[in-house]
């Protein structure tokens, strides 16, 4: 029997992509046991034990902030170092794969030492600190991007993608939640998520740029959980239907257009699926990483994008009228979204830590 520890933590970013992997790894392997680790104090704590893993909880701070807060931070690592060696050795790792988040450096450094098989996976395309850390001892990293070859050493970057391509590529579409959302099958659906707590800046911007909508075209605008306020925004505009939150996996299929943030996992989704989309990266993350994801696919003319410094109005209302009104600009950015998915991201995956760990077993 194989055992897979998975550390991972911080952010969904880093969260629902070892989900999907371990979701893959009980598919292909069922009698594989499976152990998460993560920071006792961030949504991983309560996202992972609601789908049914063991989690065991460390406790651990970034690097940042004053010399003292960076000086506490370090010593919390080199504690947390010792504390995963025990469970590894408990547990009987066969395997650890860090997805990112700074609970994941004591852990894959604690794995590297005992000698156990380590894989990184870097959802984004600036490399996390936490990564940093931990990529010259690894026997494997994983990559979504060409830009993480910057820095990571060439011979061990494995380009498979994002474990969620594998996920939305499998999605089935739920007819009737999609009717549900009043939602129309002779229209165009676009769907508008800006993340999980959505943006109360792009919310207002919205009842603008969408006062004239094509009526060939139905927008599904996801306002946030922390914006009810805004469910009455389109108030009166029948093509327009608000809600705080939608299960996006099961209406994926009938998606026709994005308007969105540029995360790792929103963009593994729609390369997978070959959804045209305007891009917003978020300019309050981490090495303004979002830019760079969506910069991939502008390139490729696989997307749009629009900073937020430049966002406003008239220039969404020019992107969607430029891509969204235009059926063969659409299917031309559909070609290409759809040639950079990595639909089978999470199998490689898994079948890359099996190899791993038979290596490991031979003589």
């Amino acid at each position: 029997m194989k055992k897979i520890c998975i550390v991972t933590g911080g952010t969904g970013g880093h969260i629902y992509p070892a989900l999907a992997f371990a979701s893959k790894v009980k598919q292909m392997h069922p009698d594989t046991e499976i152990l998460f680790i993560g920071n006792d104090d961030r949504m991983e704590a309560d996202l992972i034990p609601a789908n049914g893993y063991p989690f065991f909880a460390l406790h651990t701070s970034g690097l940042a902030g004053s010399a003292a807060d960076r000086l506490k931070a370090v010593m919390q690592t080199l504690a947390c170092v010792g504390k995963a060696k025990a469970e590894l050795k408990r547990f009987g790792a066969d395997l650890v794969i860090g997805f990112g988040g700074y609970v994941s450096a004591p852990v894959m450094m604690a794995a590297q030492a005992m000698k156990i098989p380590t894989v990184i996976h870097e959802q984004n395309s600036i490399v996390g600190k936490s990564n940093k850390l931990v990529m010259n001892k690894a026997d494997a990293i994983v990559t979504c991007y060409d830009k993480c070859d910057e820095v990571f050493p060439k011979e061990k970057i494995r380009k498979l993608g994002n474990p969620r391509a594998t996920i939305a590529a499998e999605a089935v579409v739920d007819e009737a939640y999609f009717h549900s959302l009043g939602l129309k099958d002779d229209k165009k659906t676009i769907l508008v998520m800006m993340g999980s707590l959505g943006s109360s800046s792009v919310n207002e911007l919205m009842k603008d740029a969408l006062a004239d909508l094509d009526p060939r075209l139905q927008i599904l605008y996801v306002c946030g959980k922390d914006n009810s306020q805004d469910l009455d925004l389109f108030k009166g505009q029948k093509n327009i239907h608000v809600v705080p939150y939608v299960d996006t996996l099961k209406i994926y299929g009938r998606i026709d257009g994005l308007i969105c943030r540029a995360g790792a996992t929103t963009i593994a989704e729609l390369t997978a699926l070959g959804i045209p989309a305007i891009l917003i990266p978020s300019p309050y993350v981490a090495n303004n990483h979002q830019y760079y994801n969506a910069r991939m696919l502008v390139d490729r003319q696989a997307a749009f994008m629009i900073e937020e410094k430049d966002l406003n109005a008239r220039t969404l209302s020019q992107a969607i009228a430029s891509l969204f009104e235009q059926p063969e600009t659409m299917e031309s950015v559909r070609r290409n979204a759809l040639a950079l998915g990595k639909g089978n991201a999470a199998y490689d995956l898994v079948e890359l830590t099996d190899a791993l760990m038979e290596r490991r077993k031979r003589p």
